[in-house]
């Protein structure tokens, strides 16, 4: 939903880095997880600059820093040299509380940090934008709790199942019933001669 650069529903799938700005803290990480739970990886959240350097070497990760502006200008040269020269890298979701131009104007967030960002930002104060996340989180919520109740259900099955194939185990087998004969009666099937049954 931004008005420039890509829409935020592509960049929560993307691999893209992004500015996350607006919206309050746990706004930002529920975003940054959803954006995790897209790649299947654990989410990484940096909240001091000596984390930093192991969160950047994860190239498949999605890392988090829930405000940027915090981390001090040589942590955000640290992120704008990965963005630059790193080649496999994790995926940034860098957030800012309030605006990002109120951080610029500050002087707390880098001005070419910001630049290399310009097509990748999501603003969650954009009108209707965080009633539709919501929604969607919500949405996400729901599917994730049946996934995890029929995992569950599986997995208890499973269990069920190797109890009784443990040595030891008693099983009760119906015992085999004698087969009938097909036609003729019962004095034949014994075996007495047609004449003698009279």
């Amino acid at each position: 939903m931004t008005s420039k650069g890509y829409r935020e529903v592509e960049l929560v799938c993307n691999r893209s880095s992004l500015l996350l700005h607006g919206g309050t803290e746990e706004e930002r990480r529920s975003w940054a997880q959803e954006a995790a739970r897209n790649f299947d990886v654990e989410l990484v959240e940096v909240r001091q600059a000596a984390e930093l350097p192991q969160a950047l070497r994860q190239p498949d990760g999605v890392v988090f820093i829930a405000d940027v502006a915090k981390l001090g200008r040589d942590a955000q040269f640290a992120l704008l040299r990965c963005l630059q020269t790193q080649e496999e890298r994790p995926k940034l979701v860098l957030g800012v509380s309030g605006s990002a131009d109120a951080a610029l104007a500050r002087g707390t967030l880098r001005d070419d940090l910001h630049y290399r960002l310009h097509q990748a930002q999501v603003d969650l104060q954009k009108d209707g934008l965080r009633e539709l996340l919501k929604h969607r989180w919500a949405q996400q919520a729901e599917q994730l709790a049946q996934k995890a109740a029929a995992a569950r259900t599986a997995e208890e099955a499973a269990r069920q199942a190797a109890i009784a194939r443990l040595p030891g185990t008693v099983t009760r087998i119906a015992p085999r019933q004698k087969a009938k004969p097909v036609g003729g009666n019962a004095s034949r099937a014994k075996g007495v001669p047609r004449n003698a049954a009279r």
